[in-house]
């Protein structure tokens, strides 16, 4: 059995992979785990240097990952490199900030000395998705081994190339051997991998299907999870919103990775009182992309798969025979390739897929609500709970709405949800739990020790 690494924008194979057998996994382990054992002994200035040098390689190798990420997933290049170079931006924020992050906390108990400490647990296990190949490892293990965890990848099938070129940077960038290790290993195998004594704890990016499997098995193990699951995002466009402002972030929150994004804004949910102007504008915009060969400057490249194209194409026709109107889009193209053009969905309510399940793809669906409440009412019902936005002149009722009213991890005021190394960063409901990012991203993954210290002989 290989490993498949296929280029979505002609259908030709790139490269195969061996897959790892049992002995071999099992191996790996052994050699991670006895990594982990003097990695965690080391000082932390000596982690955040070879921290520094992986940023700076990030930057060096940046065009160079872009085309990876372009040959085995479809990413536009632009967009590859600029996945790149936000990854290094993540290592500078750890780097900035990991020694605050991880001294520690003094507490007033009375005692003679109280206090919290941070302690590396282990190894982590990131099962990690194809749809943002470099970045959603990043951000799982750069906390994770600045903390003085072990790091071990099993990514998609489809992006092992990715996961090979992260492994070697980390080794170039002076950690240690087998600190970082990809596991070439079809998803089947993940529960006897979470299963082996030298895993600690695992998180997981995917679907949700997925991340109930993996926190089924962590539970069992008694290891701890976190989740970062499906999305249906809602942008809610209020009365008083700058409909130009808010065409233009749905149009970008959507657009990026051809759709292919959890927080990518999946239900636009548009006031009655600017329901033909924002419909009108959206479609003016969407006109003008340009989808193409991602190794081309374009705005779209083609989708991760024939078969996820197809997938979104049947939920397209779904709700279209469910009464949505098909305004651009939603034709399949000619020629090779698993390309999906921009498409526009108005008049979408609930019981459509276009409502209730999430697209993953270049998909604008339109839902019409008669009021602010009502807004928030469709907003609110979904299983889903990653990311939300909302547009509106009054940024005090933004505040308020985003703060106190959007159920989501993550709610924007008058811009598109994106992920930022200083927030955390996370879902609630079927988008998971737990953190990634900031500070509380790396005390995720970590022992907080309570240390009380009372003086001999005092009784």
């Amino acid at each position: 059995m290989k490993l498949i690494s296929m280029n979505p924008a002609t259908g030709d194979v790139v490269h195969t992979w061996p897959v790892h057998s049992e002995p071999e996994v099992s191996y790996i382990l052994g050699q991670a785990e006895d990594a982990y054992q003097s990695w965690k002994a080391t000082d932390l200035a000596f982690r955040l240097d070879c921290l520094e040098q992986l940023a700076g390689m990030l930057r060096d190798r940046a065009r160079e990952y872009g085309v990876i990420m372009a040959e085995e997933m479809g990413k536009p290049l632009v967009q590859g490199i600029a996945e790149a170079e936000k990854c290094a931006w993540l290592c500078d924020y750890y780097g900035e900030n990991a020694v605050s992050f991880l001294e520690p906390n003094e507490i007033d108990t009375g005692a003679n000395n109280s206090f919290v400490a941070i302690e590396p647990i282990g190894l982590v296990l990131g099962v990690m998705p194809w749809n943002f190949p470099f970045w959603q490892v990043f951000r799982f293990a750069v906390p994770t081994m600045t903390a003085g965890n072990g790091a071990i990848l099993k990514h998609a099938s489809n992006v092992q190339g990715c996961a090979n070129a992260i492994e070697s940077v980390f080794l170039d960038a002076g950690f240690p051997e087998n600190l970082f290790r990809n596991l070439s290993i079809p998803g089947s195998r993940v529960n006897g991998v979470i299963e082996h004594p030298a895993i600690a704890a695992v998180t997981l990016t995917g679907s949700t299907t997925a991340g109930r499997a993996v926190a089924a098995k962590a539970g069992e193990c008694l290891k701890k999870t976190v989740l970062e699951l499906g999305g249906s995002d809602p942008y809610v466009i209020l009365d008083d919103a700058d409909l130009d402002q808010a065409v233009a972030a749905c149009t970008a929150g959507r657009m990026l990775n051809a759709g292919q994004s959890c927080i990518a804004a999946k239900r636009l949910i548009v006031t009655r009182k600017n329901e033909s102007e924002f419909i009108t504008s959206l479609q003016r915009s969407l006109e003008l992309k340009v989808m193409g060969d991602p190794m081309d400057e374009v705005d779209l490249g083609p989708m991760v798969s024939i078969n996820a194209r197809d997938e979104l194409h049947n939920q397209v026709k779904r709700s279209i025979d469910a009464g949505a109107t098909l305004l651009i889009g939603g034709e399949v193209p000619d020629g090779d390739g698993s390309f999906y053009p921009p498409t526009l969905l108005t008049d979408v309510k609930s019981g459509m897929p276009a409502f209730d399940e999430e697209l993953f793809g270049p998909v604008f669906v339109v839902i019409i609500a008669e009021h602010e409440q009502e807004a928030i009412e469709f907003a609110n019902q979904t299983e889903f709970g990653l990311g939300s936005a909302v547009f509106t002149a009054n940024i005090e009722r933004g505040k308020e709405l985003a703060k106190s009213y959007l159920q989501a991890g993550a709610c924007f005021v008058n811009d598109f949800v994106k992920s930022d190394p200083r927030l955390p960063f996370g879902g609630i409901k079927a988008s998971g739990y737990g953190r990634e990012l900031s500070a509380h991203g790396m005390m995720e993954f970590v022992n907080i020790k309570t240390v009380v210290v009372k003086p001999a002989g005092d009784s």
